[in-house]
């Protein structure tokens, strides 16, 4: 299994266990409320609103919820959010991008300096790490009662660039350009993801012992408990021995 997927089955296993739905809920609603605002509150004609609409219903998130956020998107008075990146070190020269979306940039740049500072990171120049990661887009999806070979076929037809299962969940990389073919393939077979992004995918990665390795993955998870930050991606290998730390 790809390390990129690795790190998205023990997020899958941790927000399972850890009972951060508060959280992952408050994210999603950010992103239904900034789509609502970019392309209006019909999901029919804004692809992105349908999308994080999705992500939310594989998150369980109740249907009033949803409702209650396009809504919110909706509102001309409502707090306008600004989406940013930060990108810097963590120790042992491991490569981190930090995606947010705030209604305080004041707020969130100080916030992430601190995380960064904590840890004995660097917090660097936009950009100058974008040569490090691949932006692909990643769909999660419940195996069920699919036809696995003929599915695999279809997803291929549409662009898929790896298809791997594990613990009954289908993960299909795309490249960035091919996202959007892939949602409209989904839909065409009635197939819902329970989560669909795009992520970065780090073209080379940075192997630590486990103690070091485990510093480095406290410190993103200290940035994942911030409520502006959305996504963090990294280039720390994640080996078979930390995993089984984790």
């Amino acid at each position: 299994m790809s390390g990129h997927n690795k790190w998205s089955t023990i997020k899958r296993k941790k927000g399972a266990a850890d009972a951060k739905r508060s959280k992952i809920f408050s994210k999603i609603i950010k992103e239904i409320t900034v789509a609502v605002k970019e392309g209006g509150p019909d999901p029919e004609g804004n692809p992105r609103l349908r999308l994080a609409i999705g992500n939310a219903k594989g998150a369980s998130m109740p249907k009033d919820n949803i409702q209650r956020a396009i809504n919110k998107g909706a509102d001309k008075d409502a707090s306008d959010f600004t989406e940013i990146t930060y990108e810097g070190y963590a120790p042992h020269g491991v490569a981190i991008v930090v995606e947010c979306t705030t209604d305080n940039i004041q707020r969130t740049v100080s916030n992430v300096r601190s995380i960064f500072n904590k840890h004995n990171g660097n917090l660097g120049k936009n950009g100058s790490l974008s040569f490090l990661f691949d932006r692909k887009g990643v769909f999660t999806i419940p195996k069920g009662d699919i036809d696995v070979e003929e599915f695999e076929l279809d997803v291929i037809d549409a662009g898929a660039e790896e298809f791997e299962i594990e613990d009954d969940i289908i993960t299909i990389t795309t490249s960035m350009e091919d996202f959007g073919n892939m949602m409209k393939k989904l839909e065409e077979l009635n197939i819902e993801p329970e989560n669909a992004e795009l992520q970065r995918i780090p073209t080379t990665t940075v192997k630590l012992s486990t103690e070091d390795a485990k510093s480095v993955l406290k410190m993103i998870e200290h940035f994942e408990d911030d409520d502006d930050v959305t996504n963090v991606f990294h280039n720390l290998e994640l080996t078979d021995e930390l995993m089984e730390e984790m």
